[in-house]
Protein backbone atom coordinates (compact mmCIF):
# COMPACT_ATOMS: atom_id res chain seq x y z
CA UNK A 1 0.00 0.00 0.00
CA UNK A 2 1.30 3.53 -0.75
CA UNK A 3 0.65 4.97 2.95
CA UNK A 4 2.47 2.26 3.93
CA UNK A 5 5.58 2.86 2.15
CA UNK A 6 5.58 6.28 3.01
CA UNK A 7 5.63 5.48 6.59
CA UNK A 8 8.54 3.26 6.01
CA UNK A 9 10.23 6.10 3.97
CA UNK A 10 9.57 8.29 7.10
CA UNK A 11 10.92 6.17 9.38
CA UNK A 12 11.77 1.85 9.36
CA UNK A 13 12.60 1.38 12.56
CA UNK A 14 9.75 3.58 14.64
CA UNK A 15 7.19 1.40 11.71
CA UNK A 16 8.38 -1.74 13.00
CA UNK A 17 8.80 -0.60 16.70
CA UNK A 18 5.17 0.21 16.54
CA UNK A 19 4.08 -2.76 14.56
CA UNK A 20 6.07 -5.18 17.15
CA UNK A 21 4.03 -3.07 19.69
CA UNK A 22 0.61 -4.08 18.23
CA UNK A 23 1.52 -7.69 17.73
CA UNK A 24 2.35 -7.52 21.39
CA UNK A 25 -0.89 -5.67 21.94
CA UNK A 26 -3.12 -8.41 19.87
CA UNK A 27 -1.40 -10.88 21.23
CA UNK A 28 -2.64 -10.08 24.98
CA UNK A 29 -6.04 -9.61 23.48
CA UNK A 30 -6.04 -12.90 22.24
CA UNK A 31 -4.60 -14.00 25.73
CA UNK A 32 -7.25 -12.71 27.56
CA UNK A 33 -9.82 -13.86 25.77
CA UNK A 34 -8.53 -17.17 25.85
CA UNK A 35 -8.03 -16.77 29.99
CA UNK A 36 -11.54 -15.34 29.73
CA UNK A 37 -12.49 -18.88 27.89
CA UNK A 38 -10.82 -20.65 30.90
CA UNK A 39 -11.88 -19.15 33.52
CA UNK A 40 -15.65 -19.41 32.75
CA UNK A 41 -15.26 -23.17 32.05
CA UNK A 42 -13.68 -23.90 35.12
CA UNK A 43 -15.90 -26.16 37.23
CA UNK A 44 -13.74 -25.69 40.37
CA UNK A 45 -13.28 -22.12 41.69
CA UNK A 46 -10.86 -20.01 39.98
CA UNK A 47 -7.49 -19.88 41.34
CA UNK A 48 -5.40 -17.12 42.18
CA UNK A 49 -2.99 -17.92 39.53
CA UNK A 50 -5.55 -16.96 37.10
CA UNK A 51 -6.59 -13.87 38.46
CA UNK A 52 -2.93 -12.60 38.60
CA UNK A 53 -2.66 -13.52 34.83
CA UNK A 54 -5.41 -11.19 34.18
CA UNK A 55 -4.13 -8.30 36.05
CA UNK A 56 -0.88 -8.98 34.30
CA UNK A 57 -2.32 -9.56 30.72
CA UNK A 58 -4.09 -6.30 30.91
CA UNK A 59 -0.96 -4.36 32.13
CA UNK A 60 0.64 -5.32 29.65
CA UNK A 61 -2.09 -4.77 26.84
CA UNK A 62 -2.05 -1.35 27.91
CA UNK A 63 1.55 -0.54 27.89
CA UNK A 64 1.96 -2.15 24.63
CA UNK A 65 -1.27 -0.34 23.22
CA UNK A 66 0.34 2.70 24.28
CA UNK A 67 3.42 2.55 23.02
CA UNK A 68 2.84 1.48 19.50
CA UNK A 69 -0.11 4.14 19.28
CA UNK A 70 2.60 6.54 20.23
CA UNK A 71 5.31 5.49 17.91
CA UNK A 72 2.93 5.06 14.90
CA UNK A 73 1.61 8.63 15.40
CA UNK A 74 5.21 10.29 15.82
CA UNK A 75 5.93 8.40 12.56
CA UNK A 76 2.64 9.41 10.73
CA UNK A 77 2.69 13.19 11.53
CA UNK A 78 6.12 13.00 10.90
CA UNK A 79 5.35 11.72 7.17
CA UNK A 80 2.76 14.04 6.64
CA UNK A 81 5.28 16.91 7.49
CA UNK A 82 7.66 15.00 5.04
CA UNK A 83 5.36 15.00 2.30
CA UNK A 84 4.35 18.90 2.63
CA UNK A 85 8.14 20.49 2.68
CA UNK A 86 8.74 17.83 0.06
CA UNK A 87 5.99 18.81 -2.30
CA UNK A 88 6.85 22.48 -1.66
CA UNK A 89 10.31 21.93 -2.48
CA UNK A 90 9.68 20.64 -5.29
CA UNK A 91 7.29 22.93 -6.61
CA UNK A 92 9.70 25.71 -5.77
CA UNK A 93 12.20 24.01 -7.75
CA UNK A 94 10.23 23.00 -11.03
CA UNK A 95 10.41 25.01 -14.16
CA UNK A 96 8.33 27.89 -14.15
CA UNK A 97 6.58 27.02 -17.42
CA UNK A 98 5.69 23.52 -16.04
CA UNK A 99 4.33 24.99 -13.02
CA UNK A 100 2.08 27.18 -15.41
CA UNK A 101 1.11 24.28 -17.25
CA UNK A 102 0.12 22.39 -14.70
CA UNK A 103 -2.13 25.26 -13.64
CA UNK A 104 -2.65 26.97 -9.78
CA UNK A 105 -5.72 25.71 -8.70
CA UNK A 106 -4.48 22.05 -9.34
CA UNK A 107 -1.53 22.65 -7.23
CA UNK A 108 -3.70 24.29 -5.03
CA UNK A 109 -5.55 21.60 -4.44
CA UNK A 110 -3.30 18.69 -4.03
CA UNK A 111 -1.55 21.21 -1.69
CA UNK A 112 -5.04 21.55 0.77
CA UNK A 113 -7.21 18.84 -0.72
CA UNK A 114 -4.87 15.96 -0.67
CA UNK A 115 -2.52 16.35 1.94
CA UNK A 116 -5.66 17.19 4.19
CA UNK A 117 -7.17 13.39 2.99
CA UNK A 118 -4.18 11.96 3.63
CA UNK A 119 -2.89 13.90 7.03
CA UNK A 120 -6.60 12.76 7.99
CA UNK A 121 -6.15 9.23 6.76
CA UNK A 122 -2.97 8.42 8.36
CA UNK A 123 -3.89 9.54 11.86
CA UNK A 124 -6.34 6.23 12.18
CA UNK A 125 -3.23 4.04 10.86
CA UNK A 126 -2.16 3.84 14.13
CA UNK A 127 -5.60 2.44 15.38
CA UNK A 128 -5.81 0.50 12.17
CA UNK A 129 -2.81 -1.76 12.48
CA UNK A 130 -3.30 -2.30 16.36
CA UNK A 131 -7.17 -4.01 15.18
CA UNK A 132 -5.37 -5.55 12.39
CA UNK A 133 -3.12 -7.23 15.21
CA UNK A 134 -5.61 -8.03 16.92
CA UNK A 135 -7.77 -10.10 14.55
CA UNK A 136 -4.49 -11.83 13.87
CA UNK A 137 -3.87 -12.86 17.50
CA UNK A 138 -7.35 -14.18 17.63
CA UNK A 139 -6.88 -15.82 14.84
CA UNK A 140 -4.03 -17.71 15.77
CA UNK A 141 -6.16 -19.05 18.93
CA UNK A 142 -8.90 -20.06 16.96
CA UNK A 143 -6.76 -22.35 14.90
CA UNK A 144 -4.92 -23.10 17.75
CA UNK A 145 -8.45 -24.27 19.63
CA UNK A 146 -9.40 -26.47 16.17
CA UNK A 147 -7.95 -26.62 13.23
CA UNK A 148 -11.07 -28.27 11.88
CA UNK A 149 -13.25 -25.59 12.63
CA UNK A 150 -10.09 -22.84 12.02
CA UNK A 151 -10.03 -23.74 8.69
CA UNK A 152 -14.12 -23.64 7.76
CA UNK A 153 -13.56 -20.14 9.44
CA UNK A 154 -11.08 -19.06 7.36
CA UNK A 155 -12.59 -20.62 4.16
CA UNK A 156 -15.61 -18.51 5.15
CA UNK A 157 -13.67 -15.37 6.18
CA UNK A 158 -11.55 -15.23 2.52
CA UNK A 159 -15.27 -15.30 0.83
CA UNK A 160 -16.26 -12.51 2.79
CA UNK A 161 -12.88 -10.63 1.85
CA UNK A 162 -13.35 -11.31 -1.97
CA UNK A 163 -17.48 -10.37 -1.43
CA UNK A 164 -16.29 -7.42 0.31
CA UNK A 165 -13.47 -6.77 -2.05
CA UNK A 166 -14.95 -6.72 -5.35
CA UNK A 167 -17.30 -3.61 -4.86
CA UNK A 168 -14.66 -1.71 -3.10
CA UNK A 169 -12.71 -1.75 -6.04
CA UNK A 170 -15.65 -0.17 -8.14
CA UNK A 171 -16.35 2.18 -5.51
CA UNK A 172 -12.89 3.36 -5.45
CA UNK A 173 -13.21 4.07 -9.36
CA UNK A 174 -15.87 6.24 -8.28
CA UNK A 175 -13.98 8.48 -5.92
CA UNK A 176 -10.87 8.93 -8.11
CA UNK A 177 -13.80 10.56 -10.90
CA UNK A 178 -14.85 12.71 -7.29
CA UNK A 179 -10.94 13.66 -7.19
CA UNK A 180 -10.67 14.89 -10.43
CA UNK A 181 -13.88 17.04 -10.14
CA UNK A 182 -12.14 18.60 -7.31
CA UNK A 183 -9.50 20.30 -9.61
CA UNK A 184 -12.23 21.91 -11.65
CA UNK A 185 -13.64 23.10 -8.28
CA UNK A 186 -10.38 24.68 -7.22
CA UNK A 187 -10.34 26.49 -10.13
CA UNK A 188 -14.11 28.10 -10.02
CA UNK A 189 -12.99 28.69 -6.55
CA UNK A 190 -10.30 30.90 -7.46
CA UNK A 191 -13.07 31.87 -9.80
CA UNK A 192 -14.46 33.19 -6.97
CA UNK A 193 -11.97 35.01 -5.11
CA UNK A 194 -10.62 36.58 -8.38
CA UNK A 195 -13.19 37.56 -10.04
CA UNK A 196 -15.77 38.70 -7.82
CA UNK A 197 -15.90 42.36 -9.04
CA UNK A 198 -16.46 41.40 -12.35
CA UNK A 199 -19.19 38.35 -11.00
CA UNK A 200 -20.96 41.32 -8.98
CA UNK A 201 -21.50 43.73 -11.93
CA UNK A 202 -22.66 41.18 -14.09
CA UNK A 203 -25.49 39.28 -13.33
CA UNK A 204 -26.46 37.06 -15.91
CA UNK A 205 -22.51 35.68 -16.03
CA UNK A 206 -22.75 35.43 -12.11
CA UNK A 207 -25.61 33.44 -12.33
CA UNK A 208 -24.43 31.11 -15.19
CA UNK A 209 -21.04 30.93 -13.72
CA UNK A 210 -22.85 29.89 -10.82
CA UNK A 211 -25.06 26.98 -12.39
CA UNK A 212 -23.25 25.96 -15.60
CA UNK A 213 -20.05 26.00 -14.26
CA UNK A 214 -19.96 25.52 -10.25
CA UNK A 215 -23.21 23.96 -9.24
CA UNK A 216 -22.64 21.31 -12.37
CA UNK A 217 -18.94 20.75 -11.04
CA UNK A 218 -19.61 20.16 -7.53
CA UNK A 219 -22.88 18.56 -8.41
CA UNK A 220 -21.02 15.95 -10.31
CA UNK A 221 -18.20 15.39 -7.33
CA UNK A 222 -21.21 14.97 -5.07
CA UNK A 223 -22.24 12.17 -7.42
CA UNK A 224 -19.67 10.18 -7.71
CA UNK A 225 -18.61 10.62 -4.02
CA UNK A 226 -22.22 9.60 -3.13
CA UNK A 227 -22.18 6.83 -5.13
CA UNK A 228 -18.56 5.32 -4.04
CA UNK A 229 -19.49 5.73 -0.64
CA UNK A 230 -23.18 3.79 -1.06
CA UNK A 231 -21.00 0.42 -2.49
CA UNK A 232 -18.67 1.11 0.81
CA UNK A 233 -21.81 0.93 3.10
CA UNK A 234 -23.50 -1.57 1.26
CA UNK A 235 -19.75 -3.54 1.56
CA UNK A 236 -19.81 -2.70 5.00
CA UNK A 237 -23.26 -4.31 5.66
CA UNK A 238 -22.60 -7.36 4.42
CA UNK A 239 -19.44 -8.15 6.18
CA UNK A 240 -21.08 -7.12 9.31
CA UNK A 241 -24.24 -9.60 8.98
CA UNK A 242 -21.22 -12.41 7.63
CA UNK A 243 -19.87 -12.38 11.29
CA UNK A 244 -23.71 -13.64 12.72
CA UNK A 245 -23.52 -16.13 10.24
CA UNK A 246 -20.40 -17.52 10.66
CA UNK A 247 -21.65 -17.58 14.51
CA UNK A 248 -24.84 -19.46 13.34
CA UNK A 249 -22.95 -21.80 11.19
CA UNK A 250 -20.75 -22.11 14.46
CA UNK A 251 -23.99 -22.98 16.45
CA UNK A 252 -26.04 -25.00 14.46
CA UNK A 253 -24.48 -26.11 11.02
CA UNK A 254 -20.84 -27.72 12.75
CA UNK A 255 -22.05 -29.34 15.89
CA UNK A 256 -24.46 -31.40 13.06
CA UNK A 257 -21.88 -32.42 11.39
CA UNK A 258 -18.80 -32.82 13.67
CA UNK A 259 -19.29 -33.32 17.08
CA UNK A 260 -17.63 -30.25 19.18
CA UNK A 261 -16.99 -30.13 22.39
CA UNK A 262 -19.04 -27.10 23.92
CA UNK A 263 -16.40 -25.87 24.99
CA UNK A 264 -14.20 -25.01 22.16
CA UNK A 265 -17.39 -23.69 20.62
CA UNK A 266 -17.97 -21.13 23.44
CA UNK A 267 -14.79 -20.12 22.98
CA UNK A 268 -15.19 -19.75 19.12
CA UNK A 269 -18.57 -17.50 20.18
CA UNK A 270 -17.01 -15.55 22.06
CA UNK A 271 -13.60 -14.75 20.00
CA UNK A 272 -15.60 -14.02 16.90
CA UNK A 273 -18.01 -11.62 18.85
CA UNK A 274 -14.75 -10.07 20.17
CA UNK A 275 -13.44 -9.73 16.73
CA UNK A 276 -16.64 -7.56 15.55
CA UNK A 277 -15.27 -4.60 16.65
CA UNK A 278 -11.97 -4.31 15.90
CA UNK A 279 -13.18 -5.73 12.29
CA UNK A 280 -16.03 -3.46 11.71
CA UNK A 281 -13.27 -0.73 12.52
CA UNK A 282 -11.11 -1.82 9.81
CA UNK A 283 -14.38 -2.19 7.34
CA UNK A 284 -15.23 1.36 8.09
CA UNK A 285 -11.57 3.12 7.31
CA UNK A 286 -11.57 1.32 4.03
CA UNK A 287 -13.58 4.34 2.36
CA UNK A 288 -10.69 7.01 4.12
CA UNK A 289 -8.19 4.86 3.06
CA UNK A 290 -9.42 3.84 -0.70
CA UNK A 291 -9.70 8.43 -0.76
CA UNK A 292 -6.07 9.01 0.91
CA UNK A 293 -4.57 6.15 -1.88
CA UNK A 294 -6.37 8.05 -4.58
CA UNK A 295 -5.15 11.57 -3.23
CA UNK A 296 -1.42 9.83 -2.82
CA UNK A 297 -1.65 8.42 -6.44
CA UNK A 298 -2.22 12.03 -7.43
CA UNK A 299 0.60 13.97 -5.05
CA UNK A 300 3.35 11.33 -6.72
CA UNK A 301 1.88 11.77 -9.96
CA UNK A 302 2.19 15.72 -9.40
CA UNK A 303 5.37 15.13 -7.93
CA UNK A 304 6.83 12.59 -10.24
CA UNK A 305 6.52 14.75 -13.87
CA UNK A 306 7.62 17.93 -11.22
CA UNK A 307 10.96 15.74 -9.87
CA UNK A 308 11.44 14.97 -13.76
CA UNK A 309 12.03 18.28 -14.93
CA UNK A 310 13.18 19.43 -11.56
CA UNK A 311 17.21 19.99 -11.59
CA UNK A 312 18.39 22.89 -8.73
CA UNK A 313 22.27 22.43 -8.28
CA UNK A 314 23.54 25.18 -6.38
CA UNK A 315 27.13 25.88 -5.40
CA UNK A 316 27.34 28.36 -2.87
CA UNK A 317 30.38 29.58 -3.62
CA UNK A 318 28.84 31.10 -6.97
CA UNK A 319 26.51 33.34 -4.76
CA UNK A 320 29.80 35.71 -4.20
CA UNK A 321 29.28 38.97 -6.03
CA UNK A 322 30.23 38.90 -9.78
CA UNK A 323 31.72 41.47 -11.60
CA UNK A 324 30.36 41.44 -14.71
CA UNK A 325 30.51 43.37 -18.08
CA UNK A 326 27.60 42.00 -20.81
CA UNK A 327 25.16 39.51 -20.99
CA UNK A 328 24.43 37.67 -24.21
CA UNK A 329 21.45 36.40 -26.16
CA UNK A 330 21.81 34.17 -28.86
CA UNK A 331 19.82 32.70 -31.00
CA UNK A 332 17.35 31.87 -28.03
CA UNK A 333 13.76 31.03 -29.03
CA UNK A 334 10.90 30.03 -26.84
CA UNK A 335 7.75 28.39 -28.06
CA UNK A 336 3.95 28.56 -26.71
CA UNK A 337 1.01 25.79 -28.38
CA UNK A 338 -2.37 27.10 -28.97
CA UNK A 339 -4.36 24.49 -28.45
CA UNK A 340 -7.90 26.30 -30.17
CA UNK A 341 -5.97 27.17 -33.06
CA UNK A 342 -4.15 24.76 -33.30
CA UNK A 343 -0.47 26.60 -33.88
CA UNK A 344 2.44 27.88 -31.83
CA UNK A 345 3.91 31.17 -31.04
CA UNK A 346 7.21 31.47 -31.30
CA UNK A 347 9.21 33.98 -29.59
CA UNK A 348 12.57 34.19 -31.48
CA UNK A 349 15.48 33.53 -32.48
CA UNK A 350 16.45 36.64 -30.16
CA UNK A 351 19.91 38.07 -30.06
CA UNK A 352 20.84 40.51 -28.04
CA UNK A 353 24.00 41.66 -25.80
CA UNK A 354 22.90 43.64 -22.23
CA UNK A 355 26.13 45.69 -20.85
CA UNK A 356 26.65 47.01 -17.62
CA UNK A 357 25.17 50.51 -16.24
CA UNK A 358 22.31 50.17 -19.34
CA UNK A 359 19.25 51.44 -19.14
CA UNK A 360 17.19 49.55 -21.09
CA UNK A 361 13.26 49.86 -22.77
CA UNK A 362 11.88 47.32 -23.82
CA UNK A 363 8.44 47.68 -26.42
CA UNK A 364 5.56 45.93 -27.87
CA UNK A 365 2.11 44.93 -28.45
CA UNK A 366 -0.04 43.16 -26.24
CA UNK A 367 1.41 39.28 -27.21
CA UNK A 368 3.93 40.65 -28.57
CA UNK A 369 6.86 38.31 -26.27
CA UNK A 370 7.70 41.04 -23.92
CA UNK A 371 7.13 39.12 -20.72
CA UNK A 372 8.11 35.58 -22.20
CA UNK A 373 11.45 37.97 -23.46
CA UNK A 374 11.66 38.76 -19.80
CA UNK A 375 11.47 35.15 -17.90
CA UNK A 376 14.49 33.54 -20.60
CA UNK A 377 16.48 36.71 -19.96
CA UNK A 378 15.93 36.22 -15.98
CA UNK A 379 16.52 32.85 -16.00
CA UNK A 380 13.19 31.70 -14.89
CA UNK A 381 12.43 30.32 -18.91
CA UNK A 382 14.65 27.67 -20.29
CA UNK A 383 15.30 28.47 -23.82
CA UNK A 384 14.33 25.51 -26.09
CA UNK A 385 17.20 26.80 -28.52
CA UNK A 386 19.73 28.78 -28.46
CA UNK A 387 22.18 29.89 -25.29
CA UNK A 388 22.89 32.52 -22.73
CA UNK A 389 26.17 33.52 -21.90
CA UNK A 390 26.94 36.08 -18.52
CA UNK A 391 30.54 37.37 -20.26
CA UNK A 392 31.90 33.65 -20.93
CA UNK A 393 29.93 31.83 -18.88
CA UNK A 394 27.37 29.83 -20.43
CA UNK A 395 24.35 29.37 -18.55
CA UNK A 396 23.09 25.68 -17.68
CA UNK A 397 21.70 23.50 -15.02
CA UNK A 398 24.60 23.85 -13.28
CA UNK A 399 24.72 27.60 -12.86
CA UNK A 400 20.72 28.21 -13.18
CA UNK A 401 20.21 29.17 -9.89
CA UNK A 402 23.55 31.13 -9.45
CA UNK A 403 22.16 33.36 -12.44
CA UNK A 404 18.64 34.54 -11.17
CA UNK A 405 20.55 35.61 -8.18
CA UNK A 406 21.71 38.39 -10.34
CA UNK A 407 18.71 39.49 -10.89
CA UNK A 408 16.17 41.86 -9.00
CA UNK A 409 12.59 42.02 -10.70
CA UNK A 410 8.83 43.70 -10.01
CA UNK A 411 6.84 41.61 -12.37
CA UNK A 412 3.54 42.78 -13.39
CA UNK A 413 1.57 40.05 -11.53
CA UNK A 414 4.17 40.33 -8.56
CA UNK A 415 3.58 38.95 -5.28
CA UNK A 416 4.22 41.31 -2.31
CA UNK A 417 5.53 39.59 1.09
CA UNK A 418 4.73 41.14 4.56
CA UNK A 419 8.05 40.39 6.02
CA UNK A 420 11.74 40.68 4.25
CA UNK A 421 12.49 37.47 3.82
CA UNK A 422 16.57 36.10 3.10
CA UNK A 423 18.00 39.47 4.90
CA UNK A 424 20.84 39.39 7.24
CA UNK A 425 21.18 42.59 7.53
CA UNK A 426 21.68 44.10 10.63
CA UNK A 427 20.72 47.72 9.69
CA UNK A 428 17.63 46.27 7.64
CA UNK A 429 15.16 48.13 9.43
CA UNK A 430 17.16 51.47 8.91
CA UNK A 431 17.46 51.47 5.30
CA UNK A 432 13.79 49.87 4.89
CA UNK A 433 12.40 52.60 6.51
CA UNK A 434 15.08 55.31 4.33
CA UNK A 435 14.04 53.97 1.48
CA UNK A 436 9.95 53.84 2.52
CA UNK A 437 10.56 57.68 2.83
CA UNK A 438 12.04 57.82 -0.89
CA UNK A 439 8.84 55.84 -2.03
CA UNK A 440 6.57 58.24 -0.02
CA UNK A 441 4.95 55.39 2.00
CA UNK A 442 6.67 56.05 5.06
CA UNK A 443 3.36 57.86 6.50
CA UNK A 444 1.75 54.38 5.90
CA UNK A 445 4.02 51.62 6.64
CA UNK A 446 6.61 51.00 9.61
CA UNK A 447 9.15 48.57 9.57
CA UNK A 448 10.13 46.22 12.54
CA UNK A 449 12.24 43.50 12.43
CA UNK A 450 11.99 43.12 9.26
CA UNK A 451 8.21 42.98 9.17
CA UNK A 452 5.85 45.56 7.75
CA UNK A 453 3.00 46.87 9.84
CA UNK A 454 0.48 46.57 6.52
CA UNK A 455 0.61 45.49 2.73
CA UNK A 456 -3.37 46.24 2.10
CA UNK A 457 -2.43 49.63 0.11
CA UNK A 458 -3.05 50.37 -3.25
CA UNK A 459 -1.75 48.62 -6.22
CA UNK A 460 0.59 51.58 -7.01
CA UNK A 461 1.48 51.43 -3.37
CA UNK A 462 2.29 47.81 -3.19
CA UNK A 463 4.08 48.06 -6.06
CA UNK A 464 6.69 50.98 -4.70
CA UNK A 465 7.08 48.13 -1.43
CA UNK A 466 7.87 45.51 -3.93
CA UNK A 467 10.26 48.33 -5.86
CA UNK A 468 11.92 48.76 -1.99
CA UNK A 469 12.55 45.11 -1.74
CA UNK A 470 14.45 44.88 -5.16
CA UNK A 471 16.15 48.15 -4.17
CA UNK A 472 16.91 46.09 -0.18
CA UNK A 473 18.41 43.18 -2.86
CA UNK A 474 21.23 45.32 -4.48
CA UNK A 475 21.78 42.66 -7.33
CA UNK A 476 23.43 43.67 -10.37
CA UNK A 477 20.48 43.66 -12.95
CA UNK A 478 16.80 45.27 -12.32
CA UNK A 479 13.75 44.19 -14.51
CA UNK A 480 10.56 46.36 -14.06
CA UNK A 481 7.84 44.90 -16.07
CA UNK A 482 4.76 47.36 -16.93
CA UNK A 483 6.06 48.84 -13.07
CA UNK A 484 4.64 52.54 -13.96
CA UNK A 485 1.09 51.81 -15.14
CA UNK A 486 -0.40 51.70 -11.68
CA UNK A 487 1.49 55.08 -10.55
CA UNK A 488 0.45 58.61 -10.29
CA UNK A 489 1.90 60.99 -12.48
CA UNK A 490 3.89 62.53 -9.77
CA UNK A 491 5.50 59.40 -9.25
CA UNK A 492 5.63 58.11 -12.52
CA UNK A 493 8.13 60.90 -13.09
CA UNK A 494 10.26 59.99 -10.10
CA UNK A 495 10.44 56.50 -11.35
CA UNK A 496 11.86 57.38 -14.86
CA UNK A 497 13.81 60.46 -13.97
CA UNK A 498 15.39 59.95 -10.57
CA UNK A 499 15.05 56.15 -9.66
CA UNK A 500 15.92 54.63 -12.82
CA UNK A 501 19.12 57.00 -13.41
CA UNK A 502 19.97 56.61 -9.63
CA UNK A 503 20.48 53.06 -10.22
CA UNK A 504 22.14 53.51 -13.50
CA UNK A 505 24.54 55.96 -11.67
CA UNK A 506 24.72 52.74 -9.13
CA UNK A 507 26.37 50.58 -11.74
CA UNK A 508 23.12 48.25 -12.60
CA UNK A 509 21.64 47.24 -15.53
CA UNK A 510 18.08 48.47 -15.61
CA UNK A 511 15.48 46.61 -18.11
CA UNK A 512 12.35 48.45 -18.54
CA UNK A 513 8.75 47.03 -19.71
CA UNK A 514 6.86 50.28 -20.52
CA UNK A 515 4.19 52.17 -22.78
CA UNK A 516 5.50 55.43 -21.37
CA UNK A 517 6.78 56.91 -24.76
CA UNK A 518 7.38 60.44 -22.80
CA UNK A 519 10.30 59.01 -21.07
CA UNK A 520 11.98 57.09 -23.75
CA UNK A 521 14.38 59.43 -24.50
CA UNK A 522 15.73 58.22 -20.45
CA UNK A 523 17.31 55.05 -21.96
CA UNK A 524 20.61 53.91 -23.26
CA UNK A 525 18.50 51.76 -26.09
CA UNK A 526 15.00 50.71 -27.02
CA UNK A 527 13.95 47.42 -28.07
CA UNK A 528 11.30 46.57 -29.91
CA UNK A 529 9.49 43.40 -30.35
CA UNK A 530 6.88 42.35 -32.86
CA UNK A 531 5.16 39.18 -32.88
CA UNK A 532 8.30 37.05 -31.24
CA UNK A 533 10.67 39.20 -33.20
CA UNK A 534 13.09 41.82 -32.36
CA UNK A 535 11.93 44.16 -35.00
CA UNK A 536 14.07 47.57 -34.29
CA UNK A 537 17.18 48.43 -31.70
CA UNK A 538 17.66 52.43 -30.88
CA UNK A 539 20.57 53.90 -29.68
CA UNK A 540 20.73 57.29 -27.69
CA UNK A 541 16.90 58.41 -28.47
CA UNK A 542 16.56 62.27 -28.21
CA UNK A 543 13.87 63.46 -26.10
CA UNK A 544 12.62 64.97 -29.84
CA UNK A 545 12.74 61.50 -31.23
CA UNK A 546 10.08 59.81 -29.34
CA UNK A 547 7.38 60.38 -31.82
CA UNK A 548 9.20 57.40 -33.73
CA UNK A 549 7.72 54.69 -31.59
CA UNK A 550 4.28 55.83 -31.42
Amino acid sequence: MNLIRLLLRTSSLHLSLAMLAGILSGGTAAGLIALINTTLNQNQPSKAILFWSFIALCILRLIANFISQILLIQVSQKAILNLRILLSRRILASPLKQLEKIGIHALLAVLVEDIQTISNTIIIIPFLCINIAIVIACLIYLGWLSRLIFLIGISFMFLGIFSYSLPTMKAMSFLKLAREQEDKLFKHFRAITQGTKELKLHRRRRQAFLSEDLHKTALSSRQHNVVGMSIFAAAASWGQILFFVAIGLLLFAIPAINKIHPTILSAYALTIIYLISPLEYIMSTMPNITRAVVALKKVESLGLSLTNSAHEIVDDTLFKSHKWKHLKLENITHSYYHEPEENSFVLGPINLKLHQGEIIFILGGNGSGKSTLAKLITGLYIPETGNIYLDANPINNENIEWYRQQFSVVFSDFYLFDRFLGFDNQNLDFQTQKYLAKLQLDHKVKVKNGVLSTTELSQGQRKRLALLTAYLEDRPIYMFDEWASDQDPVFKEIFYTQLLPELKNRGKTVLVISHDDQYFYLADRIVKLEYGQVKTEHLNIRKEQINVFE
